[in-house]
């Protein structure tokens, strides 16, 4: 196999949501109600959603940018490339990166529905939220079936509502949905308490796929204010590790031996040493902590039940007989930081050409193929779906990948050329946040 005969699907990207996202799936109160993207005095945009503002519209979406620009910022739709939220461009972006599908998550409640915990009228979201699914399943993945793997998100504050919309998503051919790595971050219940159980027998019924996106829940700790930002952002992926120990001790995991969790975002190298320290702490502590992990390794549970996600992870790809090469799946993070386009393809091959081609064609497609229910083949030929072919349609369209110059707000002054701290972040965002509250007052 040669670089140009990867065929790539990536299990995380992102969607900057457009304005109209909702008029073609509500109408009436409904459709007056729903979340509205205004931009605000300073020319930032910004969802208005039952008296809240959900600011930060397409943090870190800065794909595309010269690196002296990127930031914790674009804030509004127009400091980005279209294919942040323009489908038909996304799809141009993903041509000319190689890569064949896409699973995306959203942006406006967050990657899991996390700000609709914190809204008044729950009932009314509950109805938004299949707006959102409505218009993320049939819009923006129905617009090119086979390259988009659909995600839906819950109103997990309503087991009843929660357990309808997944049977209405997986009506709708969507199997896969986000929730929270840990809702008690969202006032919920924790994954180990009984209000879970419909959920796990609902999930494990339509045959559906759990995603755990670093973000959702835990927060990434970083040590001090003063703390330089990039330290933060160097351990975010490991921040998962947190969920995976959680959810690893998860009861329904025995009851349902085929449940599927990916852990989005989370990277690969530190699973060595988490599946090595599970077997050590149980086989130390079993005996006096009424473990369920009695016959059956920790290690073991983790391959049968969850998928690890990488961006750029040559030591995990070394190492993938201690991860398995069944539980490995690549991913983009278009438009982020982390993401490489378009230069996905020149990234990835050189730490992943030292495999079998089986092995590549797991940790490229296949994988995410049978982990997410999701088969790109019924809908093109693999040979128009290779990084080769999906590059010469993009040359043919004409797809320019030239940087696009937009500098934002800045977290220093000018002339401070200290480290940019987590406190300097954090003021940042307060700045943000303290000027729509007065603004919606």
């Amino acid at each position: 196999m040669e670089m140009k005969d990867m065929v790539i699907i990536s299990v995380d990207d992102h969607i900057s949501e457009p304005p109209d996202m909702f008029k073609n799936h509500l109408s009436g109160e409904a459709l007056e109600t729903a979340p509205k993207l205004l931009k605000d005095e300073n020319g930032k945009d910004v969802w208005h959603y039952q008296g809240q503002t959900f600011a930060s519209v397409a943090l870190n979406a800065v794909v595309g940018r010269p690196f002296e620009e990127y930031g914790m910022e674009p804030t509004s739709l127009d400091q980005l490339r279209e294919g942040v939220y323009d489908v038909h461009e996304r799809v141009k972006d993903m041509d000319v990166n190689g890569v064949a599908a896409s699973l995306n998550f959203g942006s406006v409640f967050d990657f899991a529905g996390g700000r609709l915990h914190r809204v008044p009228d729950k009932k009314l979201a509950t109805t938004h939220i299949s707006a959102y699914n409505d218009w993320h399943i049939d819009e923006w993945c129905g617009a090119y079936p086979g390259r988009f793997i659909p995600c839906a998100i819950l109103p997990t504050w309503d087991m009843a509502a929660t357990i309808a919309e997944l049977k209405r998503v997986s009506d709708k051919g969507c199997h896969t949905i986000s929730i929270s790595e840990n809702p008690t971050c969202q006032g919920l219940p924790s994954i180990h308490n009984a209000y879970w159980d419909p959920f796990y027998k609902a999930v494990n019924d339509l045959d559906m796929t759990i995603c755990l996106h670093i973000g959702g829940g835990n927060p990434a700790p970083h040590a001090s204010m003063e703390t330089p930002i990039e330290a933060w952002i160097s351990t975010m992926p490991m921040s998962i590790a947190y969920a995976a120990s959680d959810w690893l001790q998860l009861e329904a995991l025995h009851t349902f031996p085929d449940m599927r969790i990916a852990l989005s975002e989370g990277s690969i190298g530190w699973v060595p040493y988490f599946t090595e320290r599970a077997d050590f702490s149980n086989s130390r502590h079993k005996y006096w902590t009424n473990s369920r992990f009695q016959n059956l390794k920790p290690s073991e549970m983790f391959k049968r039940h969850f998928l690890n996600c990488f961006i750029d992870d040559a030591f995990g790809l070394q190492n993938i007989q201690f991860i398995g090469e069944d539980n490995i799946a690549y991913e983009c993070d278009y438009p982020h930081s982390d993401t490489l386009w378009p230069e996905v393809p020149e990234h990835l091959w050189p730490t992943i050409n030292h495999l079998t081609d089986a092995q590549i064609d797991k940790i490229t497609h296949g994988n995410a193929m049978r982990w997410f229910r999701f088969d790109p083949f019924q809908h093109y030929r693999r040979e128009e779906l290779t990084v080769g072919a999906l590059r010469e349609k993009a040359k043919a369209a004409g797809v320019d990948t030239s940087p696009k110059s937009s500098l934002g707000e800045r977290p220093l002054a000018e002339g401070d050329v200290r480290p940019v701290t987590s406190g300097d972040i954090m003021k940042m965002f307060m700045r943000h946040e303290d000027a729509e509250q007065k603004q919606d007052a």
